[in-house]
């Protein structure tokens, strides 16, 4: 696991009696962020199908009899247990463009469905053997993890540390010590999931490249600690 780390700080310090809560001590406030990151363990990809015909009942005739076909290709390829699940499936009018009033020409469906599978790699094996089989959609890559517990953890440690050692200098360049935490806020960004987009059209000639790069969790913490 490599860790990219990325701190903003900003610190406020708030002395004068007037300012403060009567009977409060002196405080600091300081913010910090961390950013932990990991190579992904999850990746899911969308294929599917559009097709067109002079009905709607034969477009979806169609579409169901390519779908199958590229379905049994991709288990074959991923084995009985393979996450596959329709995300998409929608029948529309066509119509000629430029047309007043509009012309029907037909109606299109489409199938997509999104398949998960663990590594870059096999990711890209899913586009081609999809491809292969019969589909013409294929959409942005979605890399994750699929539990980022520890990376939230690991970040909200990284932003409290330096939240901590920032309060603790401007306290000694004061002259002074940092005493008891009175209050502490955090933030976390959702993990930002690595996204590449593809189009289809692979070859069995020519596997189609997949570069997972880094999923990065950011969590942000507020502390105000009294000043002795």
């Amino acid at each position: 696991m490599s860790r990219l780390i990325t701190l903003s700080v900003a610190v406020l310090m708030t002395l004068p009696v007037s300012a403060q809560v009567v009977g409060r001590r002196p405080f600091i406030r300081a913010f910090g962020d961390g950013v932990a990151s990991s190579a992904p363990d999850s990746v899911k990809v969308n294929v599917g199908l559009t097709t067109q015909a002079d009905t709607a009942q034969a477009s979806a005739e169609q579409n169901a009899a390519k779908m199958t076909t590229i379905l049994t290709a991709l288990r074959q390829l991923l084995g009985s247990s393979a996450e596959i699940r329709t995300v998409t499936f929608s029948i529309n009018p066509v119509y000629r463009p430029a047309t007043n009033p509009p012309v029907l020409t037909g109606y299109s469906t489409t199938n997509i469905v999104e398949v998960t599978v663990g590594n870059a790699t096999t990711a890209g094996r899913v586009i081609d053997t999809a491809t292969q089989a019969g589909a013409n959609v294929v959409q942005g890559l979605r890399f994750a993890l699929r539990d980022t517990t520890p990376l939230l953890l690991q970040a909200l440690r990284l932003a409290t540390q330096r939240a901590r050692a920032t309060a603790e200098t401007i306290a000694s360049g004061l002259g002074s010590r940092v005493g008891s935490v009175v209050s502490v806020e955090q933030g976390i960004v959702p993990s930002a999931a690595a996204r590449s987009d593809v189009g289809a059209g692979a070859t069995a000639s020519v596997p189609t490249p997949v570069e997972a790069g880094q999923v990065e969790v950011r969590a942000y913490v507020t502390i105000e600690v009294e000043l002795q």
